[in-house]
């Protein structure tokens, strides 16, 4: 089986192209900068008017730059699921200046830049100079998408749907979509209209790389212990069980100190952190199936993981496939596998 995996971050997208017949130490990988950034630097190229088609995908970046471009003076058009990358709220996209029109609405009068956050054909141009043909039995791609719904924030959203899904301890592939998606996740909506006819699976990129962690042949012959994803936007913390996930907690990591890691990973352990403490402090949330009550490590992944040498704790990198930037895909390879097992 070959899986084409795709682990679509702020900073960068990382993708792998894996055959089973082969070591995974010998599948094709890339590190490249992420679709918010190339867009974002296409906004800065230009000077006038702009048109914004095409998908919602991850803002960030993105959204900086269209926030630059209006305060220049130009006129920024987008169409109505290009303008969810802002907001899922397109009246508040609209108080800031952007003017929204109906998908498939034409402006040949401005330039036209199309927001997707997967593009194979760029894939395939790239491997292609190499004579590496894109074939793959199977597709993942993770993003992260804290979900829409009208009248709620979507940290607490976000950590609705995680308490729903997570009533009980649970592996972390579980957390993947199969070709298909609740409406509510509307970038991944967006993922899955790009790669219609593929039927990918889709995860959430945070719970992709705590998958991808457990693929570390030293994580896998742990029993106890915490993972975070430590990126550079959001930090995702997880006590593990026995390979399953007991409770999360998330925040942004520049409002994180040691001593607030230190905190929360003890409360999450023991069960008694709050989703109002970690919500009021800035952060998404948290929330606890079952107290794993003591571990024996904390296994960190992720670009700004170098904080956590400042706690007390025991601490091991994981480095599926021998590199950090793999985790991702790594997670979703781990989750594609786990679903041919069942099927069969």
């Amino acid at each position: 089986m070959k899986i084409l995996a795709i682990d679509v971050g702020t900073g960068t997208q990382d993708i792998m192209l894996y055959d089973s017949e082969e070591p995974i130490e010998n599948a094709i990988k890339m590190v490249l900068p992420s679709p918010t950034r190339i867009i974002a630097n296409k906004i800065g190229k230009h000077h006038h008017d702009i048109f914004l088609s095409g998908e919602t995908m991850g803002g960030g970046p993105v959204n900086k730059a269209i926030k630059r471009h209006l305060e220049k003076g130009y006129r920024v058009v987008m169409t109505e699921s290009a303008a969810r990358t802002v907001r899922d709220d397109l009246n508040r996209v609209r108080s800031l200046g952007i003017e929204i029109v109906p998908d498939g609405e034409k402006h040949p009068e401005i330039a036209e830049i199309r927001l997707v956050d997967v593009d194979l054909d760029v894939f395939r141009s790239a491997l292609h100079l190499f004579d590496v043909p894109l074939e793959f039995d199977r597709l993942g791609v993770a993003v992260q998408d804290h979900g829409n719904s009208d009248g709620m924030g979507d940290r607490n959203f976000r950590f609705q749907k995680i308490r729903e899904k997570l009533s009980s301890p649970l592996p972390p592939e579980e957390f993947a979509f199969h070709a298909e998606a609740p409406e509510y996740f509307t970038r991944i909506q967006g993922v899955l209209r790009t790669l219609k006819g593929y039927q990918p699976t889709i995860m959430d990129s945070k719970f992709a790389a705590l998958c991808g962690c457990t693929c570390d042949h030293q994580v896998a012959d742990m029993e106890n212990f915490v993972a975070l994803d430590i990126g550079n936007g959001h930090t995702l913390a997880a006590s593990f069980k026995e390979g399953k996930i007991c409770g999360v907690f998330e925040h942004h990591t520049r409002m994180l100190t040691p001593s607030k890691i230190e905190k929360f990973i003890d409360r999450l352990v023991s069960g008694e952190i709050a989703h109002d403490e970690v919500h009021e402090d800035g952060g998404h949330g948290a929330w606890v199936a079952e107290p794993i009550e003591k571990f024996d490590q904390v296994v960190v992944t992720g670009p700004q993981r170098k904080i956590i040498s400042k706690t007390r704790f025991n601490f091991y990198n994981a480095a599926p496939v021998g590199d950090v930037m793999m985790t991702g895909p790594a997670g979703l390879i781990k989750a594609i596998m786990s679903k041919e097992v069942k099927r069969i």
